[in-house]
């Protein structure tokens, strides 16, 4: 069946429209950080369902393989994952400073603040 040889992709566009439905349904800013880390998964593992080979091990050369996935996605996703966790630290940073600087971190009262 089409759905179950193809399933990671299937949750790859599941998690995406749920990272984007969360950033834009909700005024809170943690949560919007929440949603966008949700949409930075479903990409990690796109990247890594396209380095994956059927039949393919790991890039070891040995005797009897001839088929390997690809190592590139798989590093650039390690890589993606460190950027991923520091700008993830940086929102969370940045929603302390504004929380103490308008006692709230939605996003509606914090425009009607800033237009005062």
């Amino acid at each position: 069946m089409i759905i179950l040889e193809h399933i990671n992709y299937w949750v790859v566009v599941i998690l995406m429209m749920t990272g984007f439905y969360v950033v834009i349904s909700h005024n809170n800013l943690v949560k919007k950080l929440i949603g966008i880390n949700i949409f930075q998964t479903s990409i990690f593992i796109l990247f890594i369902s396209f380095g994956k080979v059927d039949g393919g091990t790991a890039p070891i050369l040995s005797e009897g393989y001839q088929n390997f996935s690809a190592p590139l996605p798989h590093v650039l996703i390690l890589t993606a994952i460190v950027v991923g966790i520091a700008t993830t630290a940086l929102g969370l940073a940045l929603v302390i400073r504004i929380n103490r600087a308008f006692n709230t971190v939605e996003d509606d009262e914090i425009k009607k603040a800033m237009s005062q």
